[in-house]
């Protein structure tokens, strides 16, 4: 049994990775349309979760197969 674990990045790494700005993840994470969790005051992302919001844009995930 193989259990996936989430990579949880905080806002400016996930910025390092060129994937989306610093500013834009920072008005996602205002508009409550970023996958985080907070650690007391820090946002953490659900890395793989973004990729798939951002690849799947308006909800069209693979659930509708």
């Amino acid at each position: 049994m193989k259990i996936e674990v989430p990579r949880f990045m905080s806002i400016r790494e996930v910025a390092k990775t060129g994937l989306l700005t610093e500013y834009t993840l920072r008005l996602m994470e205002k508009q409550n349309r970023l996958p985080c969790v907070y650690t007391g005051r820090k946002c953490l992302i659900n890395f793989d979760r973004l990729v798939e919001q951002l690849n799947n844009p308006a909800g069209k995930g693979s659930d509708s197969e």
